[in-house]
C-alpha cells in the first residue's frame, strides 16, 4: 500500500476543513437571518365559561397578553413571564400599535369591573387606567410603557359578584 505524500495529505485536509467552514457559514447565516417570531405564547384561545355570584376566579383561569408601548427591547415578553410566574395563563406578547401612548401601564378592556380585569389589575399597582380599545391579542391585554417597573404579588382569587361570562384559558400543555 502506498503512502499519500505529505503535500497531498495537507491539501486534502485543508480542502475538507474548507468545506466544513463553508457548510458552517451557510448554516449559520440561514439561522441568523431567519425572522424572529413577533409574538410568544399560546394560540389555542379560551373557553367561554359562566361564573355565578359567589364563584371564584383564579389567575390560572385568566389568559393575559402583554404589548410593549415603550422602547425597552423584549419588555412585553419579560412582563408576560412575570405574570405567568404569578399563575396567569400566557397569551401573546408583542409591540403595541404605534399610536399607543402609555408611560407606565394600561389595561385595554371594555369593562373595568369585569372579574378577570380586576384580578389582573391587582398585580399592576395603583391607579392603572383601563382603556376601552379594540385589540386582537387574546385575553386581558396589558400594555406596558418605559416607566413600568414590575408585576406585584396581586390577589390569589377574586369573588364574582354577578353572573358573568369569562373566557377561561386552557390548561397548560406539556411541551
Amino acid at each position: 500500500m502506498t503512502e499519500i505524500p505529505a503535500a497531498a495529505r495537507s491539501a486534502l485536509t485543508l480542502a475538507v476543513l474548507g468545506l466544513l467552514l463553508v457548510v458552517g457559514v451557510v448554516w449559520g447565516w440561514s439561522a441568523a437571518t431567519e425572522p424572529l417570531p413577533e409574538t410568544t405564547g399560546s394560540s389555542e384561545g379560551c373557553t367561554p365559561t359562566t361564573l355565578g355570584p359567589g364563584d371564584k376566579l383564579y389567575p390560572d383561569q385568566v389568559e393575559v397578553s402583554v404589548l410593549n408601548a415603550g422602547n425597552r427591547g423584549s419588555f412585553a415578553a419579560r412582563v408576560l413571564s412575570q405574570l405567568s410566574a404569578r399563575g396567569y395563563a400566557e397569551g401573546t406578547s408583542g409591540n403595541a400599535p404605534g399610536d399607543a401612548e402609555v408611560e407606565r401601564v394600561q389595561v385595554w378592556a371594555p369593562d373595568r369591573t369585569a372579574p378577570e380585569v380586576r384580578l389582573v389589575l391587582s398585580t399592576l399597582g395603583k391607579n392603572v387606567p383601563v382603556v376601552d380599545r379594540e385589540v386582537t391579542a387574546p385575553g386581558v391585554v396589558v400594555v406596558v410603557g418605559d416607566r413600568f417597573d414590575k408585576v406585584t404579588k396581586g390577589r390569589k382569587r377574586i369573588k364574582v359578584q354577578d353572573e358573568v361570562e369569562v373566557c377561561v384559558a386552557p390548561p397548560p400543555t406539556a411541551g
